[in-house]
């Protein structure tokens, strides 16, 4: 059990240095706290960093709402279908809703626990206008398939990379597969934070200049440009009826240097993870799946399945974790469990067994950069303690 000296071990803490710490500090001596030069420098950084010089980034206050702001960008709206896994946080459907249109729902490769393409291609009708598959955990999705998918059938792509920074597929960045956009996430608990935060990227020059435009309520002028002009320039027009999806320069402060640090705080995630692996192997658990050789896993969650063989239960594995103070997750209670999904839509767990036998048998447990290799070691000594009882 737990050795009361220790203090309970999270599930997830970020790392914040003395770069981001005085870079925050410089912003709030600035003057300009919202969004202004900062948020402007770390789209252009983040634009660098993808290293594709066609992608626009527009910097957001969440994942969900780049997500959202893609959608409504492409014309997705009432009468329409958009396809997305089971096996995801509410937000990537949410935003569906938002504007009228339906979600359709499909399973997962019980492999990779990533939306299976043959269950995207067998859901299309009519009504479909467009995809968002998800990269679970960080494990890129076989987004080959995907927009092969798409292209046959006429559909759109935007991808929910909340979890994918900075995951590869054929050696390629996340972010630089040729979808309509890809959106990353800034959480607290996510491989880089700005606290909350996201970025929508597109190549898609109409797609950017609607994103910006409805992301700080349908104006066709930023505050910024107004405020700093050296001209009179007070006015702006309301072109739409925008939303306020900005992201603030305190959290852009924080972003520019830990985009600077992303590659660093991977490769500990990965270092992390394999120390896992080995200590994991030979019990009765199902490890993450691995990439692709030559390609990159962003890890952001290290998700382990209860083999059948381990009779015991999922939450009492949990209960026993944190019995020994360290703390764990379940990623995700699958959508068609909740009521609201389950209910609108009519679902029944029998129609994504591969969801709910991953979500009846799965744990996240801790894996963060701040994580000292003695808490390392001491995560690695429960589970093991634990599953050989």
């Amino acid at each position: 059990m737990n050795d009361q000296t220790l203090p309970f071990l999270p599930f997830a803490l970020p790392e914040i240095g003395e770069e981001e710490i005085n870079e925050v500090v410089d912003t709030l001596r600035s003057g300009w706290v919202t969004t202004g030069p900062k948020a402007r420098k770390f789209e252009q950084a983040f634009a660098e960093f993808l290293g594709e010089p066609q992608t626009e980034c527009i910097a957001v206050n969440s994942a969900t709402a780049g997500l959202h702001l893609a959608l409504e960008a492409l014309g997705i709206g009432p009468g329409d279908e958009v396809i997305t896994t089971t096996h995801t946080f509410t937000a990537t459907a949410e935003v569906v809703r938002y504007l009228g249109a339906d979600v359709v729902l499909v399973d997962i490769d019980p492999a990779t626990l990533n939306i299976d393409p043959k269950l995207v291609e067998a859901a299309i009708t009519p009504r479909t206008r467009a995809i968002v598959p998800v990269h679970y955990a960080g494990l890129a999705v076989d987004m080959l398939a995907i927009l092969d998918i798409a292209r046959r059938h006429g559909l759109r792509v935007v991808e929910d990379a909340a979890h994918a920074l900075p995951t590869t597929l054929e050696r390629e960045l996340i972010g630089n597969m040729g979808s309509d956009a890809t959106v990353f996430s800034f959480y607290a608990n996510k491989t880089m934070t700005t606290g909350e935060g996201g970025m929508l990227v597109t190549r898609n020059a109409e797609l950017a200049k609607r994103a910006r435009v409805m992301r700080l309520h349908g104006m066709n002028r930023d505050a910024f440009d107004r405020f700093t002009a050296k001209v009179p320039s007070w006015y702006y027009e309301i072109v739409a009826p925008g939303f306020k999806y900005n992201l603030t320069d305190i959290a852009a402060a924080l972003g520019l240097h830990q985009l600077k640090r992303l590659n660093g705080f991977q490769a500990r995630r990965e270092q992390i993870a394999q120390a896992y692996n080995e200590a994991f192997a030979d019990l009765s658990l199902i490890l993450p799946p691995q990439p692709p050789e030559g390609d990159v896993h962003s890890w952001h969650l290290y998700v382990l399945r209860l083999d059948d063989t381990l009779e015991m239960d999922r939450d009492v594995f949990i209960e026993q974790m944190f019995a020994r103070g360290i703390g764990c997750s379940v990623h995700y209670i699958p959508l068609h469990l909740h009521p609201y999904w389950r209910d609108r839509y009519g679902l029944r767990p029998e129609q994504f067994p591969h969801s709910q036998k991953a979500y009846e048998r799965m744990v996240s447990i801790p894996l963060y950069t701040a994580m000292s290799d003695a808490q390392v070691q001491r995560v690695i000594d429960a589970v093991r303690g634990i599953v050989l009882g």
